[in-house]
């Protein structure tokens, strides 16, 4: 498969990503979206464009010891999450890191939130995250793919009844990230 045919396949699957899940929260019964904001009433969900600019295929620079953190979260409780590692790359000409962390219940996806520039602004304000799974984001070579097109919102972005874990400080980054979900309609915050 030449790369531009890959290229082409890997932004199709974001794109229909992106619809079902826009399904999902207008029609489904468990969507996050409050129920008189469903069907005909939800808004909708805004994204940026699809930029390969924003993926990256990355080695995870694990720690020798991985430190268990207690994460605050939107409802003044906590959570426990392993730090396991660090990627580091580059956004337009700036070097940047994002610590990797496992929850505690042994399972070994990859939690990787963030906050930006644009948080609280053209973003959510608590940030977004992205979820790296084994079996879809790591290459025969062991690498990750960290995507930060597939950047999300987490649930109480769309619904204050939702408890979501804040982004750690060492995952606040100074430079926009103007990729991934956009913040839900403001109005429907305070719904």
């Amino acid at each position: 498969m030449d790369s531009m045919t890959r290229n082409d396949n890997w932004r199709e699957a974001i794109e229909q990503d992106r619809e079902q899940k826009e399904r999902y929260f207008r029609e489904h019964h468990r969507s996050p979206i409050p129920p008189d904001l469903r069907g005909e009433a939800f808004p909708g969900l805004e994204y940026y464009e699809v930029d390969p600019a924003y993926r990256f295929e990355l080695e995870l620079d694990r720690y020798d010891d991985a430190e268990t953190v207690t994460v605050e979260t939107t409802a003044e409780g906590e959570q426990t999450y392993r730090r396991v590692g660090q990627f580091r790359f580059e956004v337009e000409d700036t070097e940047v890191s994002l610590d990797a962390f496992e929850p505690t219940d042994g399972s070994d996806r990859l939690w990787v939130p963030f906050r930006d520039a644009t948080s609280g602004d053209e973003t959510y304000g608590a940030g977004r995250y992205i979820d790296l799974e084994p079996d879809e984001h790591r290459t025969a070579d062991g690498t990750w793919i960290l995507d930060l097109n597939r950047a999300y919102n987490p649930t109480c972005a769309y619904n204050p009844a939702y408890e979501c874990p804040l982004v750690p400080p060492s995952n606040w980054l100074e430079i926009p990230i103007e990729a991934g979900e956009r913040d839900f309609p403001a109005e429907v915050h305070t719904h």
